[in-house]
């Protein structure tokens, strides 16, 4: 029998149509599922931006790779898809608090603790105030930890000498010294320069104006602004007239005058951080349990009682807020502590002075942030890095609820405040 001649050059061409066949047969391979977005949405919420606008009554925050996306009204954010959601309905969203005004160990695992403690309570950057000293305060500062707020610092402060009160802030007694410690902090890259213009009740010789200008004359030429610590109302006319930038306090030996107020308006960009004295009215501490053992918060209640004088005091600087404030003066935020829930004392202690729970929490966020120079925090908006808290009531009708923290996100990731609690609680206060 004949053999059959077969085409290859045929029989190759019809290749991939053979394979295209069997694979037809044999059934399609699965599509690959589309990448699940990374964003969380999160609806519902009451949110108070941080810059003073009305607040959104029912919000949509879009937060991807620790930033907010998109912030609005719902129903006007379109949710990206497969993003995760968060409902907080019947909640308020509030940015988190920014404290310029703190005094914080110098020591890593101690700073980073007292950090912690400022996250617990929802600030999301802090800033301490011319007792910075040592390697670990500027590692720190370079540094992003998870759920660990961001941390500024003036380095060391600078005083005439304080002999037996502290040796850390650099003691002057000559403009040529007052320069000389402003060069070394500008080499340093300080965020701000911080000086004390105070006798401490006629204990020491209090700063000269020669003094203090040759400071704020040194640090603008080195593009640093300075925050002044004061108590009495001459020495913040004088310091205005030299350039000050800010008062670290408000006048605190009598209420301010017209003068004064004239002076503040001829410059409308000096801060003032009022980081009022406690009302010397006794207050009910329980709110404190989550980061205080039962002993140790007895103790502090104890404490917590009326105090005539300290109510007289109050009284003076409560008086000057509130008139600063009407008048138009910036101000922004600050506690001169360490405890972690001191933002929420203060913030009280700010509307019992005058102002309306809205004007603190725009001091406590958006003011503050601007003060600190700090472009991507502050306010609850697009671009904005996400940090921001939870809350199970509205700060606007009452300033206390502020306390009530549901959650703290920083970065866009939840602070684990159970894990941060059973620590502190384990292992007693620090």
């Amino acid at each position: 029998m004949p053999r059959m001649k077969i085409d290859t050059r045929r029989t190759t061409a019809c290749l991939p149509l053979l394979l295209l066949l069997f694979a037809a047969a044999c059934g399609s391979p699965p599509e690959e599922a589309p990448p699940t977005s990374t964003a969380t949405v999160f609806e519902g919420a009451r949110l108070v931006v941080g810059d003073g606008s009305d607040p959104i009554e029912s919000a949509t925050l879009v937060v991807d790779e620790g930033r907010f996306v998109a912030v609005g009204a719902s129903g006007e954010v379109e949710a990206p898809e497969g993003a995760a959601t968060v409902d907080l309905t019947g909640r308020t969203v509030i940015p988190a608090l920014i404290d310029t005004h703190v005094h914080f160990p110098v020591e890593r695992e101690a700073l980073i603790d007292a950090l912690e403690r400022k996250a617990y309570y929802g600030v999301g950057a802090a800033m301490g105030l011319g007792r910075d000293v040592g390697d670990d305060v500027y590692a720190v500062r370079a540094e992003t930890i998870p759920g660990v707020p961001r941390y500024r610092h003036a380095g060391r402060g600078i005083t005439t000498p304080e002999p037996g009160r502290t040796e850390v802030p650099y003691w002057i007694t000559t403009e040529e010294e007052a320069r000389a410690a402003v060069q070394e902090l500008a080499a340093l890259e300080v965020d701000i320069v911080k000086i004390w213009v105070d006798d401490r009740g006629g204990q020491f010789e209090k700063m000269t104006p020669e003094l203090y200008t040759a400071v704020i004359d040194e640090a603008h030429q080195h593009g640093l602004r300075v925050t002044a610590h004061i108590f009495a109302l001459d020495d913040a006319k004088g310091l205005l007239r030299a350039g000050v930038d800010a008062f670290a306090h408000g006048v605190r030996d009598q209420d301010v005058d017209d003068e004064f107020v004239e002076l503040v308006q001829e410059r409308p960009d000096v801060v003032l951080v009022p980081n009022l004295p406690g009302r010397g009215v006794a207050e009910d501490l329980s709110w404190l349990s989550g980061t205080i053992p039962p002993d140790a918060l007895a103790e502090l209640q104890a404490g917590s009682v009326d105090r005539p004088e300290a109510q007289e005091s109050f009284g003076i600087q409560a008086r000057n807020l509130a008139r600063l404030n009407q008048e138009g003066m910036r101000i922004a935020f600050g506690t001169d502590g360490n405890a972690g829930w001191s933002p929420h004392l203060e913030m009280a202690d700010m509307v019992a002075s005058g102002m309306t729970p809205h004007e603190v929490i725009v001091a406590a966020t958006g003011n503050s942030a601007a003060f600190m120079e700090l472009d991507d925090a502050g306010t609850v908006e697009a671009g904005k890095s996400a940090d921001f808290v939870v809350l199970e009531a509205n700060p606007l009708d009452d300033i206390a609820n502020t306390r009530a923290i549901e959650s703290v996100y920083l970065r866009g990731e939840a602070v684990d405040r159970a894990a941060l609690s059973e620590r502190w609680l384990g292992g007693g206060v620090q």
